[in-house]
């Protein structure tokens, strides 16, 4: 009752905005602005460009940019413009116009000439999140990194998944994963370059790009167009820089090595991280290339554990590779190849899970993607995607024996053995239509995508004991032999959209989805809607929402499990006498489905003056249909079984504030207090890639990576001397946990037994650009250090929660105060 009255309320409210928009706009008196879009040909000659993108912007913080096409004579207009100054550029095939500022007085007619030329690698020197921020024409919540963030902004692996936590509500939980506005890593989507780059089989991320080639970074936690799918939490989408198209660029870095220093004494290499990246033309004005290498080996230190026995390992090799093409001045295209193999030594080394009982997981893989863009005489814009992506897995253990999971340690070797090899096939086709006009602008599209996924594993459970803390047995877990699993699924999607730009003031996103599985076997059809709205006359406020349907995909180890290992539990005394032994059979309860979530937010942005955005929003996601894996005794006798009845809910509510200082520096702040709960069984965490092997009844409480309360302070100053500063300031609520005894049952409610000590960080990143003379000539480098958790606060990620433990309720693990240089040099 309460959703259907709180969706009808939605509903008039965006009808109300609607009728206010509609009827503002004939109350204003607008003026017009109009123009050629011409390149020139290498005679020296001017020529029209058909269908060419132009974009006008306007310098208040609020306006809804507008968007056309031009016609087959190069000619393009906007009608009823405000008055105002504005930014306009255009853009065609791998071309762009420079921008240019204008100024509409009423009831006049503006002409502006735009001349496209080549559009080569530019590197932004701004953190341009801001524009991100005041931009009306979106109406879904979103934060954005650029290149300026990825490069200044401290990184403790100078990954892009590593600053997702600089954006508001997006935070790294006690497992080490990023989890993006209350979802579970499993949940959420990354796109790259609009093509899918998860795990088919958990759903996790499956690719690692070396940073230098990435552009933007952007994080949608409700998209309202409906070409985002196949998810219930958010999606991140990264670009990749272009090619240059007009000379070559080299950047290399990090390639001195960082001795491990452990109990006062050097012992051997703690990290080798040489990146470098090349960029430049192959054919003059038709083919550029980006080529990036990067190498890395990392040991990475467990303060809880025993030096020289405490150090986890990463070794991996990644190189990303872009080819791209100007066909014509309406047809471009671009080709990537990417290989990401990586050795992960001791995964999740803790406190209680020493080097010999740790697993090992390695991957191997590639991604083959070819898009295109063709611009037809008639101002549409056709953009096709396919790729191949391969992405194989293995956990192996480091040890042999028996695994003994202690109260206070772990010993023998892991017990779960995969071999995991997977491919997705994926082809995309979107067509933009040219836009229209009636009752208002219209951008219309029309898009398709077909996905086949493929996933043949082996997967081996080997015997497990649980110990007292006498190191008696409490419970001896057993395993059928290891089972071969083979799943195909294929995946259909429709989609229609348009941006409607009813009036200068009111933007609607009106989208349809429709998705289909081959696995869930079922038809899903999703509305959304979605609107930016300027409520005052200054043109400095917007108020943005919507509400719609998200679908999740099914990841491949759901279908597998019953072809999985079944499991003996043999459960004893504390005398170590035999209490009861249950095999416990797999079982569906009811079919597959596809896991949905309906969300929606409403969101203020109000320049209060120039370079100053406050920001205020709320949203909401509800899940249902989550995949939940429950042990259950009846009648018929003991079942593990897995159905679709988990839930899922979080809540946001967030004040953000942004100042900018000058062009090439900003300050950030923001205040996120949230709420995450749901089912606690979700399947992944005891059949993903590390498996858990105590599987005990489900319960509804706070999700593992709930944090309450966060704030975040942020910046990228510019100072004299070409000096770059960046601090990050991270506080927030502690994460919460639970309580076992002995039998490793849990004693009171789940998650709700304390929390971790509030969490508290501040890192720091200064760089400053020298010259370097090389053969006579002067190049560019950047020198620096970086330098994390700089006031050594006591952040702990293992805490003894075992009543059995004289160490009960002790916390282990905090990261000290650690110190990183930096040099790049720049070609």
């Amino acid at each position: 009752m309460f959703e259907s009255v709180r969706t009808a309320s939605l509903a008039a409210i965006m009808c109300l905005v609607v009728w206010l928009g509609a009827t503002t706009e004939a109350q204003e008196s607008v003026g017009s602005v109009r123009g050629d879009v011409s390149s020139v040909a290498p005679n020296g000659e001017h020529y029209l460009i058909p269908g060419a993108k132009v974009v006008l912007v306007p310098e208040a913080a609020g306006t809804a940019p507008i968007e056309t096409g031009a016609d087959p004579n190069g000619r393009f207009t906007f009608e009823r413009v405000l008055p105002g100054r504005y930014r306009i550029w255009a853009t065609s095939g791998g071309m762009r116009a420079d921008e240019q500022w204008i100024s509409v007085a009423p009831g006049a007619a503006v002409e502006v000439n735009l001349e496209l030329t080549l559009d080569v690698l530019r590197q932004s020197i701004s953190v341009s999140a801001e524009r991100e921020g005041i931009d009306p024409s979106q109406t879904s919540p979103s934060g954005t990194l650029q290149t300026s963030a990825l490069q200044d902004a401290p990184s403790v692996n100078e990954r892009f998944e590593s600053l997702l936590p600089l954006l508001p509500g997006v935070v790294r939980g006690p497992d080490g994963f990023i989890n993006l506005k209350g979802a579970r890593s499993t949940q959420s989507g990354l796109l790259v370059n609009s093509a899918n780059v998860t795990d088919p089989v958990t759903g996790g991320s499956g690719i690692n790009l070396p940073i230098d080639v990435i552009s933007t970074v952007q994080v949608l936690s409700n998209p309202y167009a409906p070409e985002y799918g196949k998810f219930a939490g958010a999606i991140t989408t990264v670009d990749t820089r272009g090619s240059d198209f007009d000379k070559f660029h080299l950047k290399f870095q990090n390639f001195f090595p960082r001795l491990r220093k452990r109990s006062g004494s050097i012992v051997g290499l703690e990290s080798v991280t040489p990146r470098l990246t090349v960029t430049g033309p192959l054919l003059h004005n038709r083919i550029a290339l980006t080529q990036s290498l990067e190498y890395r080996f990392v040991r990475t230190r467990v303060p809880s554990l025993p030096d020289l026995r405490n150090d986890t390992g990463l070794e991996s090799f990644d190189s990303f590779t872009q080819v791209d093409f100007r066909l014509s001045d309406r047809h471009t295209a671009a080709l990537d190849l990417s290989f990401y193999p990586q050795k992960l030594h001791y995964l999740n080394l803790n406190t209680f899970l020493p080097q010999p009982a740790a697993p090992d997981f390695r991957q191997r893989g590639y991604l083959l993607a070819f898009q295109d863009s063709y611009a037809t005489e008639s101002g549409g814009l056709l953009e096709s995607l396919v790729s191949y992506k391969v992405f194989d897995a293995d956990v192996r253990a480091n040890s042999l024996g028996l695994f003994r999971v202690g109260i206070e340690t772990t010993e023998g070797g892991f017990f779960n053995k995969q071999s995991r090899d997977t491919f997705r096939v994926e082809f995309q086709e979107t067509y933009h239509f040219p836009s229209t006009e009636k009752w208002g602008h219209h951008l219309p599209k029309l898009g398709f995508n077909f996905v086949r996924n493929a996933y043949d594993g082996r997967q081996r459970f080997d015997p497990v004991e649980i110990l007292r803390f006498s190191r008696r047995p409490a419970e001896q877990i057993d395993f059928s032999p290891p089972a071969s699993v083979r799943v195909r699924q294929n995946e259909y999607t429709f989609f229609a959209h348009d941006r409607w730009n009813i009036s200068p003031r009111l933007t609607l996103d009106l989208g349809l989805r429709f998705d289909r599985d081959s696995v869930a076997d079922d038809n899903h059809l999703a509305p959304r809607l979605g609107f930016a709205f300027l409520p005052t006359k200054d043109s400095r406020t917007v108020l943005r929402g919507g509400i719609g349907l998200f679908y999740d995909r099914v990841n491949l180890n759901i279908p597998t499990f019953s072809q999985l290992p079944e499991r003996t539990i043999t459960r004893f005394s504390p005398e170590g006498v035999l209490l009861d032994t249950r095999l416990y059979r797999h079982r569906w309860e009811g079919g597959i489905r596809n896991p949905r979530s309906t969300a929606w937010n409403i969101q203020l942005d109000r320049e209060v003056f120039p370079n100053l955005l406050l920001r205020t929003g709320f949203q909401q996601r509800d899940t249902v249909h989550d995949f939940l894996l429950e042990p259950r005794t009846t009648p018929e006798g003991s079942f593990l079984i897995v159905s679709n009845s988990g839930r899922n809910r979080y809540r946001e509510f967030e004040v953000t504030t942004r100042y900018r200082l000058g062009e090439r520096s900003q300050l950030t702040a923001s205040y996120v207090r949230s709420a995450a709960t749901g089912d606690l069984n979700d399947f992944n965490q005891f059949f993903g890639t590390t498996a858990q092997p105590v599987i005990r009844p489900n319960e509804r409480s706070r999700l593992a990576f709930d944090a309450p309360n966060r704030f975040l302070f942020w910046a990228d100053l510019t100072l004299p001397k070409k000096v770059t500063l960046s601090p990050v300031l991270d506080l927030h609520t502690g994460f919460p946990y639970s309580v076992v005894n002995e039998e490793r049952d849990f004693v009171g409610r789940r998650n709700q037994a304390g929390r971790f000590p509030g969490f508290s960080s501040f890192d720091l990143q200064v760089l400053k650009e020298v010259k370097i003379p090389f053969g006579g000539r002067k190049y560019r480098a950047r020198v620096g250090f970086k330098v994390f958790n700089l006031f050594n606060s006591f952040n702990p990620r293992d805490i003894q929660n075992n009543l059995a433990s004289p160490r009960f309720g002790t916390f282990f693990n905090s990261v000290d105060r650690t110190f990183r240089g930096k040099f790049i040099i720049d070609f």
